[in-house]
């Protein structure tokens, strides 16, 4: 079976990292753990960094980050369905909402259970992802402001998600006004402008707006990315996750196939170049496949390897000249990407490690 494994002293590195660069800057954040898809072990090893509030997205994981720190503060980061409202009011602290009807419902729960709830209104800025539209907002706080046992601490959006629209400094200052008006209008603070994700983070230096004081980070903490960029930051760690999977076959094998050729398991026809029909290589065969990672987000640290194909429970690796001398029993390590990561996690026949 593969094994993804992660890395605890490189976790806190980068976590040392963001937390001295964040408190410099006079910026709160909350980890967002949602990639390591609620797996006890790896949850444990960032509740053990001792940071005190996590993003999720997910019911079960946010009950089983209470269970196993009731201390920690955890916000909700999608707008939460309606069968899922108690359990998001039972285990999370604050809640990113854009539906007043969905809010509504919240306010009738919390009076049956007699308790209140922090809320941030998702504001839409462009990326046509979750967010109330600026000319609707004054309206839509009004009317959340009057329901009971309601409490709105902040307005934050989300960029780059979906169609990959940029932050810039003037979207966030449009955000920093949007709570201005808010304030004046109805007197009221809104503590947080939670403006800020991975690909935020490179901004900062040009200068932020300085009501946008919270961040949502989970990318640039687990890869060391640089969002804004495509690139890495320098001064990170960048694999604190890596997969390590075992060789099942390894022979020298023709380049190209035998045979009339049809669609494969992807639904794809692979082409292939004359010259190589008379090629051969040593073809390696790896405990991995489909059903567990997309090949294109992973990536060999030996360089010498290269994947050439995949099916639903194994990975192909040409291997050339096999230099390094790899035989059968061996293992293949790989770098991994978020989708990398994400994919493997939420595979039960993937190992969890941690070293």
């Amino acid at each position: 079976m593969a094994t993804i494994k992660l890395n605890r002293d490189k976790l806190k590195f980068n976590y040392d990292f963001l937390s001295e660069y964040f408190s410099k800057k006079g910026i709160e954040w909350g980890i967002v753990s949602k990639l390591l898809c609620g797996n006890e072990l790896f949850i444990k090893e960032l509740l053990a960094l001792g940071h005190k509030q996590f993003c999720e997205s997910r019911t079960s994981h946010i009950k089983l980050i209470k269970k196993l720190d009731p201390t920690v503060e955890i916000i909700y980061i999608k707008p939460p369905a309606k069968h899922d409202l108690k359990e998001v009011l039972e285990y999370s602290d604050i809640s990113m909402n854009t539906a007043l009807r969905t809010i509504r419902f919240i306010s009738q729960e919390l009076q049956k259970q007699n308790k209140t709830h922090k809320i941030i209104i998702m504001v839409e800025l462009g990326e046509l992802r979750e967010g109330v539209m600026g000319e609707d907002l004054i309206e839509f706080y009004e009317q959340v402001f009057n329901l009971p046992n309601i409490e709105v601490i902040g307005l934050g959006t989300n960029l780059s998600c979906v169609n990959g629209v940029l932050p810039s400094y003037d979207k966030l200052i449009q955000l920093s006004l949007y709570k201005e008006l808010i304030e004046t209008k109805f007197n009221r603070k809104l503590k947080y402008i939670s403006g800020g994700a991975s690909v935020t983070i490179p901004l900062i230096e040009r200068g932020l707006p300085p009501q946008v004081n919270h961040f949502r980070v989970g990318e640039t903490l687990f890869f060391g990315t640089d969002v804004y960029h495509s690139a890495l930051f320098k001064e990170m760690e960048t694999d604190i996750f890596t997969l390590e999977a075992q060789i099942i076959e390894l022979k020298e094998k023709p380049m190209t196939p035998i045979g009339e050729m049809g669609k494969n398991l992807q639904g794809k026809t692979v082409q292939f170049q004359p010259d190589e029909a008379i090629i051969t290589s040593n073809r390696a065969l790896l405990d991995v496949g489909l059903l567990d990672v997309d090949p294109e987000h992973i990536f060999p640290f030996d360089h010498s390897l290269k994947i050439i194909g995949s099916s639903s429970d194994m990975i192909v690796v040409d291997m050339g000249e096999n230099t390094n001398s790899y035989k059968v029993g061996d293992f293949i390590h790989f770098k991994l990407d978020y989708m990398g990561v994400l994919r493997l996690m939420s595979s039960k026949y993937v190992t969890k490690k941690v070293v």
